[in-house]
């Protein structure tokens, strides 16, 4: 594979993973059940694409 068509794959996973590091710095910060709900269903549909690596830890 070369590397113009590496980039937008590189681009997908970078953008991908800040989003899940947001979700779970503000899942952390969340004091309300329903954010944190909100915020788990969220980070659950991210998982999808990671079949096998959970994006939360189960309590």
């Amino acid at each position: 594979m070369s590397a113009p068509s590496r980039r937008p794959e590189i681009r997908r996973r970078r953008t991908r993973a800040e989003k899940v590091q947001k979700l779970r710095k503000r899942l952390v910060a969340a004091s309300a059940s329903a954010d944190k709900d909100r915020l788990t269903a969220k980070l659950h549909r991210l998982e999808f694409n990671s079949p096998g690596n959970p994006l939360v830890q189960k309590a």
